[in-house]
């Protein structure tokens, strides 16, 4: 039953990939995976850790970040290309998840961006440290670790530093509060529309992280290849860098 069920929300993830620009509903996608809509939703996110909905919004926003960057459409009609309907929406939406606006990604072309300094983790004294704990198998690369409020990244981390995946990590004037780490690989890519991320990107959450004023936690990240499963990775800033910008971000 369990192999079933992975199957039907495969199907809805390559249906999702295939037809960004689609007006798909809950209906259309539990109808996709032959389930009811209420026994779908509930399979879905837990597969996946979030409902349908954000998952094809975030499907939709990274089919924008490549289009962007690998064709000379203008924003008006990346909006359409990925199923929205108002630019002020869509702008609003991708500077919420990636971090920076539509047309200041396509500037930079998407690398090379940090995240600001920020007044609340400037003030605090705690540290978060740990190793990177890659697979045996893999090549030693560039991963970046950010702090963020929730599972799923969003916009700008609250802390981030990029590290080789075989190397230990340190994020320091982290602001008390409960974090989420992830840590995602830089992959130097040139994905077509429609093909969404690498499949040979590394990945890990943990969380939450209880951070209290001028204590340092240790928390190792063990990197994982990146499932089908898991949402695409919006925020700019793990975006791939150009090589010689990459390394003097990474921390010695």
């Amino acid at each position: 039953m369990e192999d079933e069920i992975e199957r039907a929300v495969m199907r809805v993830i390559e249906t999702m990939r295939e037809n960004p620009g689609e007006q798909l509903t809950i209906d259309d996608l539990a109808r996709v995976a032959m389930f009811s809509k209420f026994h779908f939703s509930r399979i879905f996110r837990r597969l996946t850790g979030v409902p349908p909905g954000r998952f094809l919004s975030a499907i939709r926003l990274q089919e924008a970040k490549t289009l962007l960057l690998s064709t000379p459409l203008c924003v008006a009609d990346v909006c359409t290309q990925v199923g929205y309907s108002a630019v002020g929406t869509f702008s609003t939406r991708f500077k919420h998840s990636v971090g920076v606006a539509p047309t200041r990604y396509r500037r930079d072309r998407g690398a090379g961006m940090r995240a600001p300094a920020r007044e609340d983790a400037a003030a605090a004294g705690a540290v978060i440290r740990g190793a990177l704990l890659a697979p045996p198998d893999e090549p030693p690369g560039l991963v970046c670790v950010g702090l963020f409020p929730d599972p799923v990244p969003e916009g700008w981390p609250v802390r981030s530093v990029v590290v080789r995946s075989s190397g230990a990590y340190t994020l320091d004037r982290v602001p008390p509060g409960s974090w989420y780490l992830v840590a995602h690989s830089l992959v130097r890519h040139d994905p077509a529309p429609g093909r969404g991320e690498p499949d040979s990107a590394l990945l890990c959450v943990r969380g939450p992280v209880t951070v209290r004023p001028g204590v340092a936690r240790t928390v190792d990240l063990p990197l994982r290849p990146r499932r089908v499963f898991d949402p695409p990775v919006l925020p700019a800033v793990f975006d791939a860098r150009p090589a010689d910008e990459a390394m003097d971000l990474v921390a010695s």
